[in-house]
């Protein structure tokens, strides 16, 4: 049980997990849960971490489809800074307490400031990771959002 599932519980929500054999060579985490549990890409969404104008200890939480790329000037025009840039990979392990490739936009360490890219309102389901590579959680994206105490934009391209 991680910490993303404990999390989705206790609050009443109602989650299903799916899991899949993690190919410990595939880096692109994000895709290869798509194509292991048969779906659209589109509707699978990776959790990302930024850093604000600069400072390592400003960041910020972007999920975004695994079928894009985070839009990094609109990602940081939502979040009201200057510019935004990808966390250093040991600094997003350190603030959420998952390892890269499992980091799940629930339950965190550290409750940082969140926003849900748009395009996951379209659909009843969407799947995020569960807080462990081969695992990701089936959530409606106003479960998702609440959770998260997350902002929708438009931030994936």
């Amino acid at each position: 049980m991680t910490p993303a599932i404990k999390a989705a519980q206790a609050a009443g929500v109602d989650v299903k997990i799916h899991e899949y054999r993690h190919d410990p060579s595939n880096t692109n985490y994000g895709l290869e849960a798509a194509e292991a549990l048969g779906l659209d890409p589109a509707k699978v969404f990776k959790t990302l971490l930024v850093m604000l104008n600069g400072d390592a200890r400003k960041l910020a939480v972007a999920v975004v489809p695994v079928s894009g790329q985070l839009d990094l000037k609109a990602m940081a025009s939502t979040c009201k800074a200057k510019k935004a840039e990808m966390a250093d990979p040991v600094a997003a392990q350190r603030a959420t307490g998952y390892l890269v490739g499992g980091i799940s936009p629930l339950g965190q360490k550290k409750r940082l400031p969140t926003v849900v890219d748009v395009s996951a309102t379209v659909y009843s389901t969407v799947f995020v990771s569960g807080g462990r590579r081969g695992v990701d959680i089936e959530i409606k994206p106003d479960d998702l959002i609440e959770l998260c105490a997350a902002q929708t934009a438009a931030i994936g391209k």
